[in-house]
């Protein structure tokens, strides 16, 4: 007898029925698989990613409004800031811990030779990693003959052992401790103001009359200044707050850290890997703080830096480090180009021509 066979459409729909529990069962196991690629090619995205999670922002300073114009008094611009006005200027003295940073260098004591009394530096020939370091300015003072009646100049060996390197933030701690003795040298007395910061946070000169000439600025006042990555093409934000400038008591120490609550805004500029060179790139990557973040060789090749430079995006493909996310997600991505070069150094827009690398349109750097 014959035996009658189940219409087409039946087992269709048989086949299909099965197909919910085929991917109920398929997509937990796509998900995890999914998470643990993710995890493995992004894991150092983690900390950044949930830091809104587990760190709370610092208590926020007290933000002092900057008030600046051309050809406006210091009379008038001490008073619109609370303060009064000096019969006298009072001398300034600039101390900063040297690592490669000529170019800012050059420009920071050209734009602040009117106005400081005493520029302080202090060189090491190791880096924060313990690396061997050329004396970069050492081997390079002829470009600053037109400022060496006013440099103090120190040099600084640490002892380093290389069977037991030295944490690089102990390191740097060590050398910014060292500072303090050039301080001693310098010949500052009471009243008298020091500008803590490193090479690459340059307060304006507008800045600096300020505190020459204005009485009733507080004895601790933080800088805030604008900070940009590569070249003044790429500006970020205004987070850079760790320059202070410090009327002068005795015992007061160098410090690159928070010591007060107030600020003066925009009082500044501060570029990050602000370099002619690749190669300096590279040293700046690997002697820094924070050289954990080259994870890999490849970080380092040159084309891959010389991209990233032009594209504004990040050398140690990291996320912002951001106390909300609203400030994270605003920030992924490649910092925006800008096209303004206004109010920026006086000095860099007067040789735009050998500074060109700093200004837009110049990402390219030119090989050695």
């Amino acid at each position: 007898m014959a035996r009658k066979l189940p219409h087409p459409s039946t087992l269709c729909r048989k086949s299909h029925s099965h197909r919910p529990h085929l991917l109920l069962f398929l997509l937990p196991s796509a998900i995890t698989s999914l998470l643990l690629l993710l995890f493995h090619h992004h894991y150092h995205h983690l900390p950044s990613l949930l830091r809104p999670l587990w760190d709370s922002p610092p208590l926020p300073f007290t933000r002092i409004p900057h008030f600046y114009a051309e050809n406006t008094s210091l009379s008038l611009l001490c008073r619109l800031h609370g303060w009064s006005p000096r019969s006298s200027p009072r001398r300034i003295f600039d101390v900063i811990l040297f690592s490669n940073e000529l170019d800012l260098l050059e420009i920071r004591y050209r734009s602040l030779l009117p106005f400081v009394h005493r520029f302080l530096l202090l060189e090491s020939n190791s880096t924060f990693t313990g690396l061997t370091k050329p004396l970069f300015f050492l081997h390079n003072t002829h470009r600053f003959d037109f400022a060496k009646d006013k440099i103090l100049y120190a040099r600084f060996t640490p002892f380093t052992n290389p069977h037991s390197p030295r944490p690089p933030f102990r390191m740097e701690s060590i050398l910014r401790s060292a500072v303090n003795s050039l301080i001693r040298q310098s010949g500052v007395v009471d009243g008298d103001i020091i500008i803590m910061a490193d090479a690459d946070e340059i307060p304006s000169p507008h800045t600096v009359q300020l505190l020459q000439w204005c009485d009733g600025i507080p004895p601790v006042l933080h800088l805030e200044l604008r900070h940009y990555m590569y070249s003044f093409e790429f500006p970020v934000d205004f987070s850079s707050w760790r320059a202070t400038a410090n009327l002068y008591r005795p015992g007061i120490l160098y410090r690159h850290s928070r010591r007060s609550n107030v600020i003066l805004a925009d009082a500044g500029w501060h570029c990050s890997f602000c370099f002619r060179r690749i190669e300096d790139f590279v040293f700046k990557m690997e002697a820094y703080s924070h050289a954990d973040r080259v994870r890999h060789r490849s970080f380092l090749d040159h084309e891959r830096i010389q991209r990233i430079i032009c594209e504004g995006g990040d050398l140690f493909d990291m996320l912002p480090e951001e106390y909300s996310f609203m400030e994270l997600i605003r920030k992924m991505g490649p910092i925006p180009r800008s096209a303004s070069a206004v109010h920026l150094p006086p000095y860099l827009i007067e040789n735009a021509n050998r500074f060109g690398f700093l200004l837009p349109g110049g990402c390219l750097r030119t090989p050695e």
